[in-house]
């Protein structure tokens, strides 16, 4: 395992509310394309600077994944290190696994897994894998930093799913 930058110490609340907002209006604007309502951004090591956003794109190109290989495309190892995927919901087996392969060292999301499954049921275009992000990255390599769900804004990002599920 290469040695690795330090990752800053994390954002403030403020910047978590205010990023996981954004990427919430990203998740609406992929509803408004016809899209699942995921959306994600990825902030530099300053917590403010917005590096990459994505909405969802399909069942195979979900918005954290297609966001983390972009981000490998451009950018160094090591200040992905630095960095931070700020994510709608917990990312599914796939795009957790993508974010630790593209090497981004910090991850924030709002609402979790289980948290989705009650509001799809058993929706067949999105059958939920229970594989918490924080199991895949304990059994890697990388200290992938995680926090999430985030309570108080649960709910806003619970309604764009409620609203499109149902």
């Amino acid at each position: 395992m290469p040695d690795l930058p330090q990752i800053p110490p994390g954002p403030t609340p403020d910047q978590v509310r205010r990023h996981l907002r954004r990427a919430n209006g990203i998740a609406a604007r992929a509803v408004a394309m016809g899209h699942h309502p995921f959306g994600a951004l990825l902030v530099g090591p300053d917590h403010e600077t917005v590096l990459l956003e994505q909405g969802n794109v399909s069942a195979v190109n979900h918005a954290e994944a297609v966001l983390a290989r972009t981000a490998d495309m451009n950018f160094s190892p090591g200040y992905l290190w630095t960095c931070t995927l700020y994510t709608t919901v917990e990312p599914c087996a796939m795009c957790a696994a993508t974010q630790y392969w593209a090497n981004i060292g910090r991850l924030v999301y709002g609402l979790d897994e289980r948290r989705l499954l009650a509001l799809t049921g058993a929706s067949s275009e999105n059958p939920t894998l229970d594989v918490p992000c924080r199991y895949l990255y304990a059994h890697g390599q990388k200290a992938i930093q995680v926090t999430g769900p985030v309570p108080e804004l649960e709910e806003e990002i619970a309604a764009l799913h409620r609203g499109f599920w149902s």
